[in-house]
């Protein structure tokens, strides 16, 4: 039989005040991913909400219905303090709406989107407590904080796999961004890890709480976890990159909101003088390959010879390689992909371009367009184009006077699996062309720019990073920010980057944590399975043998 013991007084606290620790925990890990500054307190601040976890649902008293509740109202307070960025969106007079449809639509994005993601992370409640009554796992509770962890990092893997329903918005890695000595492990497990991590650790502190004769083992347990991470980030970051070939990298900064580029008079000449004297300058200064914004420039090149022989006769008069963000035709279907093209120094336009592959949902297509447009017609004005993109099919990597670079659009950086595609293609550096002005000033922006650092360090990989109004950076192969330009500045940003072809492990194997994860889950639910049929074997025998 196994020997630990709750402690009477923390069951008793945790259940009497079950729903305050619950709320608090997510409100505060949540608060953490917004400002990564506080990424320490990420360790500990689950610890309310794990120790309710813990106990509540391996209740046999706690029905699973009552499981998904408390599941959703801890991740609807998570998500939607991850995505309360959208009440800056207000007022959205670019797109025509009046400050009260305004005002519901930004309501709407933020509690509706929080709401929405809960939806389906609720289920890790019931799923834990299904797993954890097994005869088996119900005497080892020690091992209920990895359980946790594992469902948690499936969570994320979901969400970044499952279309335009499920955004990996809110990863909890987010949080250390500005602790990188604890993001280095994502170079050989993904950020995924991290994830796991950042879980376990916050429930074996809680575990430590409620289970009195297994405190120190708890403890040692998570300290060793955090030692053993922090210790190879040191190392890790010790170790200099292997690469001899730099470029001078500029990302140019025009300061130009949507509203000022879309649609209003004379705003594409206004881009363009904008854009083109920035490039003089930084090409004044030594750069040899410049990143415009996504939709820098927003016409389609191929129905515009005009902007075509502009670019190409600057990229001729700096002698420089221009990485800029326009529109493209699609030949296989109706509409324009969003693009990122390579104007050489030659004066051509590189044969390779790079498509946007995870379109925005209501930004840049509809989905259900029949469906919203009957249900909520509010939602149509936000796109602010009169028709869907295309999607992009492929992790194009364009050639350079340089080398490679693998381009990844706006929302394409926070799906880990586009910078994995590119760089096994061949990419020597990772380009992130993006329209943050959406965001305004909120921490949505510099949630934005933090993916851009955990893609750097999985990948192995330098990675400039141009938005039209902030944050520009150029980013390290192992996430430091060498510099960046903020919100609402004109300006660039001109770094010596790496251009490196060496290989991390994560970029080898893969996603295979997640996969152990989900075997290790799926074992565990089996393990349920298989008792209850033994169960059921042993009575039927029994009611023979009677």
């Amino acid at each position: 039989m196994y020997k630990d013991q709750k402690e009477p007084l923390a069951i008793d606290f945790v259940t009497k005040f079950r729903w305050p620790l619950l709320l608090t925990g997510a409100a505060l890990m949540g608060l953490v991913v917004l400002f990564p500054k506080l990424g320490a307190l990420q360790w500990i601040v689950l610890i309310p909400a794990m120790a309710v976890i813990l106990t509540r649902l391996t209740d046999p008293g706690v029905n699973f219905r009552r499981m998904y509740g408390m599941g959703f109202c801890f991740f609807a307070v998570y998500f939607i303090i991850a995505w309360h960025w959208f009440l800056w969106m207000y007022p959205l007079d670019y797109a025509g709406l009046s400050n009260p449809a305004s005002a519901a639509v930004v309501i709407l994005g933020s509690v509706g989107m929080g709401g929405f993601q809960a939806v389906t992370a609720a289920l890790l409640f019931p799923l834990l407590g299904l797993i954890c009554r097994s005869k088996y796992l119900s005497r080892r509770p020690l091992l209920h904080p990895f359980i946790f962890a594992a469902l948690w990092v499936i969570l994320e893997w979901f969400q970044a796999h499952s279309g335009w329903s499920g955004v990996p918005w809110g990863r909890l890695p987010i949080g250390q961004s500005e602790m990188l000595l604890t993001l280095q492990s994502a170079s050989l497990f993904g950020s995924y890890f991290i994830t796991f991590l950042l879980v376990a650790v916050n429930g074996l502190l809680a575990y430590g709480f409620v289970y009195a004769d297994k405190r120190r083992l708890a403890g040692v347990l998570a300290l060793s976890m955090v030692t053993v991470n922090l210790g190879f980030g040191a190392v890790y970051m010790a170790i200099p990159s292997k690469g001899d070939t730099t470029v001078k990298a500029g990302a140019i900064q025009g300061n130009l909101a949507s509203g000022e580029e879309w649609g209003a008079v004379g705003s594409t000449s206004r881009a363009i003088e904008t854009y083109c004297e920035l490039t003089r300058q930084a090409a004044s200064e030594g750069a040899r390959v410049v990143l415009w914004p996504e939709t820098a420039i927003p016409v389609c090149i191929d129905r515009n010879g005009h902007i075509r022989d502009t670019l190409t006769e600057l990229a001729t008069e700096c002698n420089i390689t221009i990485l800029v963000g326009i529109f493209t035709d699609c030949p296989e279907e109706e509409g324009d992909y969003n693009s990122v093209i390579a104007v050489l120094p030659d004066g051509t336009v590189a044969e390779t371009a790079y498509h946007k592959r995870n379109l925005v949902p209501f930004g840049e297509f509809v989905p259900l367009r029949d469906m919203i447009t009957v249900v909520a017609p509010m939602l149509m004005d936000i796109n602010t184009l009169d028709h869907d993109l295309a999607f992009g099919k492929e992790a194009s990597v364009i050639p350079f006077t340089n080398g490679k670079v693998g381009p990844l659009i706006c929302f394409d950086s926070i799906y880990e699996d586009n910078a994995l595609e590119s760089v096994r293609n061949g990419a020597e550096l990772l380009a992130i062309p993006t329209n943050d002005s959406w965001f305004k000033d909120s921490r949505g922006v510099w949630m934005h720019s933090a993916q851009a650092q955990i893609r750097a360090i999985e990948t192995g990989r330098y990675v400039v990073r141009a938005a039209n109004t902030g944050v520009s950076s150029v980013i390290t192969d192992k996430g430091e920010v060498t510099d960046y330009l903020g919100t609402f500045k004109t300006g660039y940003v001109l770094q010596e980057a790496k251009l490196l072809n060496g290989r991390t492990l994560y970029t080898v194997i893969g996603n295979t944590f997640v996969y152990l994860c989900m075997a290790s889950v799926a074992g565990c639910l089996l393990l349920q399975v298989t008792e209850k049929l033994s169960a059921r074997g042993k009575k039927r025998t029994l009611d023979e043998d009677i």
